[in-house]
């Protein structure tokens, strides 16, 4: 007789459980509106910088394509994504999403029709900005030029293919508030820690990922992966063998080339050229803030021993390097005078633990931005074979690091030609 009441607790409990999955997984839809228009030019212009900030084109722009219309892949671990219009196109944008739709979106991960956006929509910081942030933001986009482009269907893989089960990544990583000044620190510090932690989201690359594509805990900011590139960690900046300045970080963050450190390159170039744009007192916030971030711990560099293979490549690297790179970047180059060329050996890249940012440099090159100055670099992929990169490489790390040779330059390599096939 009492089987009757255990079923009974266990129908209600399971049905409790189910009617908690709905609610979690559910959101409504909110109302769509004509197009808004009546915004003031002040406030366009402090949404226009907001956009800058926020990287927005970066994503929702692809290459050949219209501004803002989406389209761009964004391959992640689960699959692929393709970015989504948001110009204020009726059918294909945001042009029917009132503002408290718009804000539901960046600080929820929530579409106007209910729909829960992927976490690589930046949401989780985008939520930390302020309402007056997000209203610019939106009556910027607002003002844009329709353009009808529909969304792209995406390709992930199961069980992320599954929208609402988004919904449990919310309640175990969707915590963060917005931010507040730290009495302590100047209005500089604060406006760079907002850009930073808020629209700039740079933790988002810049950070290690567990294995449901979360930023780690305790480790923001440590390093990261984007694009096959390695995004390296932002911490103790001053405090490193190569270390940066003030005003070399400032430069590098507005896309120049800086001595010491080169310019950025990969999915960061974009980036540097968007803030670019911004007043430079954003730059220089965000330096002071990142250069006051202390190291997460110290780093023991061994050294590995030279080998054989490695001694016969000087020769050949030195060689390739004569006849493929020191018009540009030998002492005696007029580039280094013209354009500013770095000297390799004085580049981040060559002076990283890991070979793979070189690599991809050499691979892909600095391609030029229309409209817009900045140095070029052509791409050596189709030029150089695996073993001409080898021994280049393993002949200016040399230069940058005669301490310290980079063991993983063949596996590396092989990896980059499989991820660009």
């Amino acid at each position: 007789m009492r089987s009757r009441p255990l079923w009974i607790s266990a129908a209600v409990l399971a049905s409790i459980g189910a009617i908690g999955a709905v609610v979690l997984m559910w959101r409504p839809a909110i109302v769509p509106i004509e197009r808004p228009r009546a915004f003031d030019s002040a406030q366009l212009q402090r949404g226009a910088r907001v956009v800058e900030a926020g990287d927005c084109a970066v994503c929702h722009t692809r290459p050949g394509g219209q501004y803002m219309a989406g389209g761009l892949p964004l391959v992640t671990p689960f699959g692929t994504l393709y970015s989504t219009n948001i110009t204020p196109d009726p059918q294909t944008g945001l042009g029917q999403w009132s503002l408290p739709a718009f804000e539901r979106a960046m600080r929820e991960g929530i579409s106007r029709d209910g729909h829960f956006l992927y976490p690589a929509f930046p949401y989780v910081h985008y939520r930390r900005m302020t309402a007056g942030d997000i209203a610019d933001a939106y009556a910027y986009l607002m003002s844009g030029p329709a353009v009808n482009s529909p969304a792209r269907q995406n390709r992930m893989n199961f069980p992320m293919n599954i929208r609402p089960l988004v919904s449990f990544w919310n309640v175990l990583f969707l915590h963060a508030k917005p931010l507040t000044p730290v009495a302590q620190q100047s209005d500089a510090w604060d406006r760079g820690r907002y850009l930073v932690e808020g629209p700039g989201h740079c933790a988002g690359c810049h950070s290690p990922l567990n294995l449901i594509g979360a930023e780690k805990s305790g480790e923001s900011l440590a390093g990261g992966a984007v694009d096959g590139w390695e995004a390296p960690s932002l911490l103790g900046m001053p405090r490193r063998a190569n270390a940066w300045s003030n005003d070399q970080l400032v430069s590098y963050l507005r896309g120049e080339v800086v001595d010491g450190h080169g310019t950025a390159a990969g999915p960061m170039r974009p980036v540097s050229l968007s803030l670019a744009r911004l007043p430079v007192g954003d730059a220089q916030a965000i330096a002071e803030y990142l250069l006051s971030l202390p190291a997460k711990a110290a780093i023991t560099e061994t050294q590995p021993a030279v080998t054989t293979a490695e001694t016969s490549d000087q020769a050949s690297g030195a060689l390739l390097f004569a006849s493929a790179c020191a018009g540009c970047h030998g002492p005696a180059a007029p580039m280094r005078e013209i354009d500013g060329r770095p000297s390799l050996d004085r580049t981040s890249a060559l002076q990283a633990p890991s070979a793979r940012n070189f690599l991809k440099t050499v691979l892909e090159g600095v391609p030029a931005t229309p409209g817009m100055p900045g140095p070029v670099m052509p791409p050596f992929a189709a030029s150089l074979d695996n073993d001409q990169l080898t021994a280049l490489a393993s002949y200016l790390r040399r230069q940058a690091r005669p301490d310290q040779s980079w063991t993983d330059l063949s596996s590396t390599l092989e990896a980059i030609r499989q991820e660009t096939k």
